[in-house]
């Protein structure tokens, strides 16, 4: 470190002013605490949705009967709304999600749309059934950032087989731009069959 990348700070000592030398780079450094809920911690509740429709589980999720997945932690995943086929998730563009030229990182609007096909997809799987993603394609049309407000992704099947759905999902912001769409393909699996 040299003497230039050293800026004086001054801080607040119990009424008392100090400046100190602190690089700028520490002077921007941000912590974060996030808290999630392993997804195996409650074998029970999950042994029980197992039973259950795919938009009954996607509705427990939504109503807080069982916690979200921790990736929608990690990213500060916001609201759930599900019917058949249908899904919407909510997450408000913070800094914490941005990439180093200062917008929101693609690789977060892409957990958004996934997750959002992907629980369309569950909406309308019979009990006993679950999927796996097999592709997300995803294209970016404009930059989010903070001042994007609460962005809103909304994802639909478009086609239910029997071994395989289809759905889209777009990523939209507070004013309701366009920013980033998504085609997704999902595995049909029963592990009971």
């Amino acid at each position: 470190m040299t003497h230039s990348d050293q800026a004086p700070i001054e801080m607040s000592n119990g009424g008392k002013s100090e400046v100190t030398n602190q690089t700028q780079a520490d002077s921007a450094v941000q912590t974060r605490t996030y808290n999630w809920t392993d997804p195996m911690a409650d074998l029970a509740a999950i042994a029980g949705l197992a039973k259950r429709s795919g938009l009954e589980q996607i509705q427990a999720i939504a109503d807080g009967r069982v916690a979200k997945c921790p990736a929608a932690s990690l990213i500060d995943g916001g609201d759930i709304n599900a019917r058949e086929g249908w899904v919407e998730v909510t997450m408000r563009a913070q800094k914490i999600h941005y990439n180093p030229v200062g917008t929101v990182h693609g690789g977060v609007l892409a957990i958004m749309l996934d997750t959002a096909a992907g629980c369309a997809v569950q909406t309308t799987l019979k009990p006993g059934e679950v999927h796996t993603t097999l592709d997300l394609t995803v294209k970016y049309l404009r930059p989010a950032t903070e001042a994007s407000g609460l962005l809103r992704c909304e994802a639909t099947v478009i086609n239910r087989g029997r071994r395989t759905a289809l759905a889209q999902a777009q990523v939209v912001d507070e004013a309701g731009r366009l920013i980033a769409h998504a085609t997704s393909s999902c595995m049909i699996l029963n592990p009971d069959a």
